[in-house]
């Protein structure tokens, strides 16, 4: 039997949509000098049947059970909202615990997520404890952030706003970025320069933290 691989290395990118997790996840791959692999949400979120995936949908119905855009009152102004049911936590659940695995496999793992609930963050605090992860939050101004989404298909007004809101939530990062002063290819090489550095710490401090919850 061969013996147990090295576990890879994990970058997790969290922030909201459309600060630029994907454009600077798949430039941090180009630039790296070694296989890392690229893991996002959205893939997941894809891979979920249409039904599940609500816009607005009622208690009980598929898209409720799944993946739901749906419009929250907010002082600026109506936004939309992600919410996930039961369905849709139970994959970002599995999501996690296969990234896990992934990485205890020996793969470098990029992760482009969205940690909309503190609940999420410890899930990842959990599932990740003992693997090698840097931790980088991505920010940017709330006026790009409107001008992006505006820009992007498929995309609800507000959207990115609301969820700015909670995505940093109860988060300490390795790394933080602003991506309206930093192009994908500067911090691309602001990560790599950060992982030459040796192992993040942010989630030890974090694992400490659950400790006390």
């Amino acid at each position: 039997m061969s013996e147990d691989p090295t576990p890879g290395r994990v970058v997790l990118i969290n922030g909201t949509s459309s600060v630029g997790k994907t454009t600077l996840a798949l430039s941090l791959q180009r630039a790296a000098p070694d296989y890392w692999h690229y893991w996002a949400l959205d893939q997941f979120r894809d891979g979920m049947p249409p039904r599940y995936r609500g816009l607005n949908s009622m208690k009980g119905e598929p898209g409720a059970r799944g993946l739901n855009v749906v419009p929250v009152a907010h002082p600026s102004g109506k936004l939309a909202e992600i919410r996930f049911g039961d369905l849709g936590l139970r994959m970002l659940r599995g999501m996690r615990r296969a990234a896990a695995t992934f990485a205890r496999e020996g793969n470098n793992l990029i992760i482009d997520d969205l940690c909309l609930e503190p609940d999420y963050l410890w899930d990842y605090v959990r599932t990740l404890h003992g693997l090698d992860v840097l931790f980088v939050g991505l920010r940017c101004p709330p006026d790009v952030l409107m001008k992006r989404e505006a820009e992007r298909l498929g995309r609800f007004p507000g959207t990115a706003i609301r969820q700015d809101e909670r995505v940093h939530q109860q988060a300490i990062y390795d790394l933080e970025i602003d991506t309206s002063e930093q192009s994908a290819d500067q911090a691309a090489k602001a990560i790599l320069g950060r992982l030459s550095r040796g192992p993040g710490t942010a989630f030890s401090h974090l694992h400490k933290r659950l400790a006390r919850i």
